[in-house]
């Protein structure tokens, strides 16, 4: 039996989780858990979204809640480390060291040049042999990407910049960025599939080589997997800075993927100063497989009060948007 508003909301705890190092300007990560049948969901839109925004982000909470998931196909995942838009020295050093026996790193860029070819030269002073994703998330003009990305290009090597991820913000752009490249990178599409209003209806053709699925902004595994045989193109599986029980459902869907050719961005738990679950990377890559909630750990990043009541209406208004079973 599906999940009920009523019984959403009974089972709502909302956490605040500190988090290591300041990313998306974030020092704390808010998050809602709801609870079903089958475990715990998360609803995790950040808070400047829009209710309509948010609305796949609750079916995918809802989705986890609902029903058991078909067998997986693999049992470990390769991950990519994440460094945000810092360029101290110090802080990036550390960062790396979360990740244990990482050999992809996903680099934050998108400010000036300049400190973004530095930021990079200081992740590859520390794994040299490392594969380097840069993310732009889409804040470059088709001019400035073409030239940034043939100057990192050229500053980083060929050999390992894997992919740029969204360099540029619409498909038309993308396409014609595809278009003016005079160097052989691929480009990763992120908010162009997660922010379209139908995202099976939108041509990637021409636009992108590399499909960044990320479960709760899509709409649940289900979703996301549909999405990657509807397109057919490779994909990079990632978080959206959830706490471990939505970095659980990236996990799923890396597990189930017929095909996984690259690292994926589940990494993120290390982030946080403390996660309400422990998912342990070892040698690179993370087990695909249940991580309980440390029922401690909920307790004491709880919040109630005005912030537990935000969330409750917050919560309603969103189910209010949903279509009709």
């Amino acid at each position: 039996m599906s999940l009920t508003l009523r019984e959403a909301l009974a089972s709502l705890r909302v956490v605040a989780i500190p988090m290591r190092t300041k990313f998306r300007s974030l020092d704390l990560r808010e998050t809602a858990l709801i609870k079903g049948e089958y475990g715990w969901g998360e609803f995790a839109p950040f808070i400047e979204y829009s209710d309509q925004e948010s609305l796949p982000w609750l079916e995918s909470a809802i989705e986890a809640t609902d029903g058991p998931l078909s067998a997986a196909l693999r049992e470990s995942i390769p991950i990519n480390a994440t460094i945000p838009a810092s360029n101290d020295e110090a802080e990036i050093a550390e960062i790396i060291s979360w990740y244990s026996g990482v050999n992809t790193v996903k680099i934050k860029v998108g400010g000036s040049i300049g400190e973004d070819l530095v930021r990079i030269a200081r992740v590859r002073s520390h794994l040299p042999k490392a594969k380097i994703r840069i993310d732009v998330n889409g804040s470059w003009s088709v001019n400035e990407a073409a030239l940034n990305i043939r100057t990192i290009y050229g500053e980083a090597t060929g050999e390992f910049l894997e992919y740029v991820e969204q360099p540029v913000a619409t498909l038309d752009e993308l396409k014609e960025l595809k278009s003016l490249l005079l160097v052989d990178v691929k480009i990763a599409g992120d908010e162009i599939l997660r922010k379209a209003k139908d995202p099976f209806a939108i041509d990637l053709d021409g636009a992108i080589d590399v499909l960044m699925l990320k479960v709760s902004p899509l709409g649940g595994i289900n979703r996301a997997r549909d999405l990657a045989s509807h397109h057919e193109l490779p994909v990079v599986v990632s978080s959206a800075l959830e706490s471990a029980v939505g970095i659980s459902y990236g996990l799923a869907l890396a597990a189930r993927l017929p095909k996984l050719d690259y690292a994926c961005g589940l990494g993120t738990s290390a982030l946080f100063a403390q996660d309400i679950s422990d998912i342990p990377i070892s040698d690179g890559v993370i087990r695909a497989t249940n991580y309980p909630i440390d029922l401690d750990r909920l307790e004491r990043y709880e919040m109630r009060g005005e912030r537990l009541e935000w969330w409750r209406n917050r919560i309603t208004r969103v189910w209010n948007l949903r279509r009709p079973a």
